[in-house]
């Protein structure tokens, strides 16, 4: 399926805090932010209406998302300094010297916006060329000499007349999404509300910094250490033609999850007797997506007959709540745990998949809520199995993330995809944009496992009610 879209670079420009406003600095990592080395940058990408010329925004909105993103870098600095990767034995650090910057690109496209913004099926290559690209952490980092990579880079495409992309391409290691989310909120209430405002008259709290507010209480950040060292490993880049790929955005609303979830219920007592499963919306969801992912993906097993063999679900849980002590809210940094939830074969596949795909899952989070730190020593060697072959699944995103609310003037976003999914075959997911309390399931396959996929999941709808 060969790329349709038409791109012209209109500018590519780097910004950096206003002058003199942030001092250098230098943020060591925590135990929290080490797995995050491994994976490659996510790719959040925001459609929105924009009905208007490309000469109206250059001349009328440029200048002001440039010096507003400038404003929002001073309180957010780290974002556009650098991950600095030195010599064995020595600890990578995010670093931010004065002067350094984003790399903003200005980008305009002449393909169909309506077609790009909906929730139908669509080729994967036209949304590449919305999205700055940054280099992967290598396979093997060098011992010998300093590697440094930039953290965050912005792209705008104006779609004339139509609409405007903004994309991102961001290292996790920096900030999780609660992080990310705050910087987007910051950016975007600068813009609209004045240049001339800063947070504290937005009522909106300035960024905490003080990485000592974690605690490694289990000592598991020299172990992760060791591991990182060892593994050098980025992650899963298993799909690298993108020719006969597609995107497609699936809604999971609330009246569909409670039919899961009287479903799931209905069989557990003979299954599990007493056992009381945690069927949240997140988890009923999940196991629904599951099922139909790895039956969608059957061609993939090269020994079907093999009916024990193990399928990991991965996925990342808020830490903020679970710690046992406080981290505020504007904390920047990760604060998050990583979930491995594992279910066999023949259950998965069996007429009870959803049942053992949602046990598997939900007693992963109540290990999580009971110990959010239990098996951190862990996270890296239990999560190469996702950084190689083999039918696994991992999540990227949250629905507690309210992306869809990032107003920039002309209200919030159309559509939100996760671009980075082409490559590392996991699912994104995000609140939903129209139904109250509904979760949107991004997805990237092959045509032929992508229709397979719609099936299982219209059908496997259809025959629950």
């Amino acid at each position: 399926m060969a790329p349709t879209q038409q791109i012209t670079l209109l500018e590519c420009c780097q910004v950096s805090p206003p002058t003199g406003s942030v001092p250098s600095t230098t943020l060591q990592l925590t135990f929290l932010d080490i797995p995050w080395l491994n994976f490659s940058p996510s790719q959040p990408l925001f459609f929105y209406d924009f009905p208007y010329k490309t000469s109206y925004f250059k001349q009328n909105i440029l200048s002001n998302f440039k010096i507003s993103l400038s404003l929002t870098l001073q309180y957010y600095f780290p974002l556009a300094g650098n991950l600095i990767i030195p010599p064995q034995p020595n600890k990578p650090q995010i670093s931010y010297t004065s002067g350094d910057s984003v790399a903003l690109t200005i980008a305009e496209s002449t393909t169909d916006f309506n077609n790009l913004s909906g929730y139908h099926q669509k080729g994967v290559q036209d949304f590449h060329q919305l999205v700055p690209q940054l280099p992967h952490i290598s396979d093997l980092v060098p011992v010998d000499q300093e590697s440094k990579y930039s953290l965050m880079a912005i792209q705008i495409t104006i779609f004339p007349e139509c609409g405007v992309s903004i994309g991102f391409s961001k290292r996790h290691v920096v900030a999780d999404e609660r992080t990310f989310n705050n910087f987007l909120k910051t950016w975007a209430a600068i813009f609209r509300n004045g240049l001339e405002l800063h947070l504290p008259v937005l009522n909106m709290n300035l960024p905490y910094y003080d990485k000592s507010v974690i605690y490694d209480t289990n000592v598991v950040e020299p172990i992760l250490w060791k591991q990182w060292w060892n593994q050098k490993s980025t992650s899963k880049l298993g799909v690298n033609n993108f020719s006969d790929m597609v995107r497609s955005t699936f809604v999971m609303g609330r009246p569909d999850m409670e039919v899961i979830k009287g479903w799931i219920m209905s069989r557990s007592k003979k299954l599990f007797g007493s056992a009381q499963l945690l069927l949240s919306p997140y988890v009923v969801t999940c196991s629904f997506i599951w099922v139909c992912w790895i039956k969608a993906n059957m061609d993939y097993i090269k020994d079907p007959i093999d009916k024990s063999e193990p399928h990991y679900f991965g996925f990342i849980a808020g830490g903020i709540t679970r710690l046992g002590y406080p981290v505020p809210a504007n904390y920047v940094g990760n604060c998050i745990a990583f979930g491995r939830a594992m279910a066999r074969r023949n259950e998965l596949l069996g007429e009870n998949g959803r049942v053992f795909a949602a046990k598997a899952i939900g007693d992963t989070i109540k290990e999580l809520d009971r110990d959010v730190l239990c098996g951190a020593e862990n996270w890296i060697s239990d999560w190469k199995v996702f950084h190689g072959p083999g039918l696994h699944i991992n999540v990227t995103g949250s629905p507690k993330v309210d992306l869809y609310t990032l107003d920039f003037g002309w209200g919030g976003p159309k559509i939100i995809e996760e671009i980075s999914i082409d490559k590392t075959g996991g699912v994104s997911l995000c609140e939903s944009r129209d139904m109250i309390g509904g979760i949107e399931i991004g997805l990237a396959l092959p045509l032929a496992k992508m229709k397979a996929f719609c099936i299982l999941y219209n059908e496997g709808l259809k025959n629950l009610h």
